[in-house]
């Protein structure tokens, strides 16, 4: 792969437009505008994290977290970009230094495809259909398209959010720059390709657009309906890691999970025992626990900022070759990753499975697996009178009356991982007759 390929400010669904701009900022910075502004970014202010919402203390959720993703993304792109353009000053005239603004849309567009109540909320989409009541659908859907369904995945829902053209909606979905979309998919293979991890990058409703822009980027297939990983993805990736894994560190102190004590040594981890006693001297300045800790949090990101661009930029044309294995965290200086797997390790032991934690989990399973249940029947149905009661219900963008019976499916599951904690929670109560709403 080459870079000047790979950068691409072409739109999907706008490739033979010629509208001259009238302001100066570039298609990047479009991309990441219209991201900010759109009704989906804005529904995961009240989509969980991990630990429950609303509450007194403030944790992130996903809006909170997919900010700060795109803010660390843009250093990644912007110092990896400047590394690289000192390798290829031929590529001074391309695009390749505005990498920092296409991670950084990215980074905001990562989340947009998961449904409420965090990680539950995929689970209990993908075994509803696996499991339960909605396994008896299967005889009316491919092979393929009922792996959709099986493994259901938000960051293949996040691709179809971005492209798919819904009912009322423009060619295109939200016409975002081909390098923008590629530096979303993680995984770039469909549900077919899944796997025990259950992981992958788009439905087969939206795999032709995948092709479409793989084959335009210059992206390698390594075999059949198999793709490499387009190279920003790597800092996507990054980013995503490095945000989740401390800021849950920081998120669990504040909620009193984790010790200050148990938390200081964590996050000074990340740094050489060398400056370890320049930090202490820094923390001693000040009085707020939480301000240190978010001190030494800030340290940490910074470490491994560096060590995600420098893994980079040293690993740039096995990267190009698409023969790279794993991610760049797994590449870090080994003190950096022992101090990250420390913290996966406390993570899953403490935060993950803890109490508030495995609860909101419980419900939110519970929840989704109602709401689908109902308004799946509902879709598959139609001329009963409840049925048309329900449908009445769901947005018209979600086209619930399609012809065939996996759209239809889609459209359920669109209608319903759009939802956000409240309005998921809200639903089932008045469905279930725990709340009458007022006119």
């Amino acid at each position: 792969m080459n870079w000047s390929q790979l950068i691409s400010n072409k739109r999907l669904g706008q490739e033979d437009s010629h509208y001259k701009r009238r302001d100066d900022r570039t298609e990047f910075r479009r991309d990441y505008d219209r991201l900010i502004f759109s009704a989906p970014f804005r529904r995961l202010q009240n989509k969980t994290q991990v630990f429950p919402l609303p509450g007194s203390i403030f944790v992130h959720n996903r809006l909170t977290h997919s900010l700060e993703v795109a803010s660390l993304g843009r250093s990644l792109g912007d110092d990896v970009s400047r590394i690289l353009l000192t390798f290829h000053p031929d590529l001074s005239s391309s695009h390749m230094s505005e990498c920092g603004s296409i991670v950084s849309a990215a980074c905001l567009a990562h989340d947009l495809g998961n449904p409420p109540f965090g990680h539950s909320g995929e689970q209990s989409i993908a075994t509803y259909f696996s499991e339960g009541a909605g396994r008896k659908w299967q005889s009316l859907l491919s092979e393929q398209e009922w792996n959709d369904l099986i493994h259901f995945d938000g960051n293949a829902n996040a691709f179809r959010i971005l492209t798919h053209q819904f009912k009322g909606r423009r060619p295109g979905g939200f016409v975002m720059t081909y390098s923008t979309l590629a530096s979303i998919v993680k995984y770039p293979y469909s549900s077919s390709l899944a796997g025990k991890k259950q992981k992958f990058g788009f439905f087969q409703s939206e795999e032709a657009t995948y092709r479409k822009i793989a084959s335009d980027l210059g992206i390698q297939e390594l075999r059949a309906d198999r793709w490499c990983r387009y190279p920003l993805v790597y800092l996507v990736e990054a980013a995503d890691d490095i945000c989740y894994e401390v800021m849950d560190i920081e998120d669990a102190h504040k909620l009193g999970i984790l010790s200050t004590d148990e938390t200081k040594h964590l996050l000074m981890g990340f740094n050489d025992v060398s400056k370890h006693a320049h930090m202490e001297t820094v923390m001693a300045q000040v009085d707020d626990i939480n301000e240190q800790i978010a001190y030494l949090r800030s340290c940490a990101i910074g470490v491994l900022e560096r060590e995600c661009v420098r893994v980079f930029t040293e690993n740039e044309e096995s990267i190009l070759r698409g023969d790279f294995e794993g991610s760049l965290i797994k590449h870090v200086s080994e003190p950096v990753r022992d101090a990250y797997r420390k913290c996966e390790e406390v993570s899953i032991k403490k935060i993950y499975k803890n109490k508030n934690v495995v609860d909101i989990e419980l419900s939110g399973y519970k929840i989704i697996s109602e709401l689908l249940d109902l308004f799946v029947e509902a879709a598959m149905t139609p001329e009963k009178a409840y049925s048309r009661l329900l449908l009445n219900r769901v947005s018209p963008q979600y086209d619930v009356h399609a012809e065939s019976a996996y759209d239809r499916l889609m459209s359920v599951v669109d209608y319903v991982s759009g939802m956000t904690d409240v309005f998921a929670l809200d639903l089932y109560r008045k469905i279930n007759g725990e709340s009458i709403p007022t006119i």
